[in-house]
């Protein structure tokens, strides 16, 4: 294009030119990183971008082109979706490389793990935004004055503002169980489905948080009501600028450490869940950490299955604050983790966790009278992650160093040493924190002439 002023019909001629060339780079069917001279696309959006901008000042009062009819207006079939049939709002790529209108494939995936086009069984059901299919359907309807219809997440935001108001007072203040249980349930659908009505439920509503939870005060509340709520703070902690409002809310704590105790299944563990997404803030992690809320969790982790990651995941965090240390071994946290161990339940986590409290002396003690240092040799012993060793060695570090009885440690680690040369081959292929670890035991041995010198190679 010429440096001197063009016209406004030079200008359209020129944006249609460019639209054209963006389109034969890829049809619209693939990823921006997935194309070949995608560089190229790049620069070709730019500077049809440059050239919408000097036509706007060429006619700051006209549009782009001359609106057309809506029946004469052809979506070129690259921006129409094969499943819908309409030109696509969300357009998302899956495995196969083909883009589809978000919401309708996923729709066909709760169905189907095929392409709809390709009919390729598909490696993974994950929708990657196609951001350039995107942004060239947006400069074609600008061109064209095709009104393209919203986005689920600004039709939500229009329908909902308003309605989620009306579900928390259904929910506070039912006219029905029934209708309460069902708007229970709409609002922890549409705080999972919609980022922009869990950011808006917390920052726009006065006393959000206490309405929601004000039904779970009584003394018996309904388990799927209870289920329904609990979940719903669960989508709505994920948010980050949310995580502190609902942690200090007095009612939020005293709720969850009582569903942590009674509820189903999923009530149980999406509070676990929660309250592992709240203690990601520091200054919660001192609200979370009262005894009840600690023994609950605890009690989760002793009952193994679906709740021990999010429960125990979420005792490492409070106790990342060393004063939460001292209330968790109160709460019983190490003969619930030795026992787990013991049994070959989730080793890596609760190693992890165990490691994170063998700082503090009055764990350390029940280790040692749980005779908790043989399992973790036996553990040493065998081939497994680094991590995991290097957490089962930190531990066994903390119990000799920390123990007033330190001979007795010591000769248990002497024998392990001269009979398996455990420590030695820490000390030669161990993580860095391991290799550490494994030379202060092998040292604390040598000093007391009750093992090897380390051997490095």
């Amino acid at each position: 294009m010429a440096d001197s002023p063009a016209d406004a019909d030079t200008l359209k001629r020129e944006f249609k030119k460019i639209l054209r060339e963006i389109l034969s780079y890829g049809g619209g069917s693939k990823d921006l990183a997935e194309i070949d001279g995608s560089s190229g696309v790049l620069k070709s959006i730019e500077k049809a971008n440059r050239v919408i901008n000097c036509l706007r000042e060429v006619e700051p009062e006209t549009d782009i082109v001359s609106p057309p009819s809506p029946e004469k207006v052809d979506v070129p079939k690259e921006f129409k979706c094969t499943l819908s049939k309409k030109i696509m709002i969300e357009p998302v790529i899956i495995a196969s490389g083909q883009t589809y209108e978000k919401r309708y494939i996923k729709e066909w995936l709760k169905r189907e793990r095929t392409c709809p086009i390709s009919n390729q069984v598909l490696s993974h059901l994950s929708l990657t935004p196609n951001l350039l299919v995107d942004e060239l359907i947006t400069q074609w309807c600008l061109v064209n004055k095709f009104k393209r219809p919203k986005s689920s997440e600004e039709i939500v935001t229009e329908l909902f503002t308003d309605g989620i108001d009306s579900l928390l007072h259904r929910i506070s203040s039912p006219s029905s169980v029934a209708d309460q249980a069902q708007a229970a349930e709409e609002l922890r659908r549409q705080t999972k489905r919609f980022a922009n009505v869990r950011t808006f439920f917390v920052s726009q509503l006065p006393g959000s948080i206490t309405r929601l939870l004000s039904p779970l005060s009584a003394v018996d509340s309904n388990l799927e009501l209870q289920e329904n709520l609990v979940t719903t703070l669960f989508n709505l902690s994920i948010v980050e600028k949310n995580k502190t409002v609902i942690a200090e809310n007095p009612l939020v704590i005293p709720v969850l450490t009582k569903s942590l105790k009674q509820g189903t299944a999923e009530t149980r563990r999406n509070t676990a869940a929660t309250l592992l997404s709240l203690s990601a803030i520091d200054s919660n992690r001192l609200i979370i950490g009262n005894s009840e809320t600690l023994k609950a969790l605890i009690g989760l982790i002793g009952e193994g299955g679906l709740f021990t990651t999010e429960a125990a995941s979420a005792v490492f965090n409070i106790c990342s604050v060393s004063e939460n240390r001292e209330k968790a071994v109160s709460a019983g946290l190490i003969p619930v983790l030795a026992n787990k161990i013991k049994e070959g339940s989730n080793v890596a986590e609760l190693l992890a966790l165990l490691a994170l409290v063998s700082t503090h002396n009055r764990g350390v003690k029940e280790m040692s009278d749980l005779g908790f240092i043989s399992d973790l040799l036996s553990i040493l012993r065998k081939p497994s992650c680094p991590v995991t060793h290097e957490n089962a060695v930190v531990i066994v570090f903390n119990m000799c160093d920390r123990n007033r009885d330190r001979t007795r440690g010591l000769k248990m680690l002497s024998e392990e040493e001269n009979k398996y040369g455990t420590f030695t081959k820490l000390a030669k292929q161990g993580s860095d924190r391991a290799v550490r670890k494994a030379e202060a035991i092998l040292k604390w041995l040598k000093r007391h002439g009750t093992g090897k010198a380390p051997q490095r190679g």
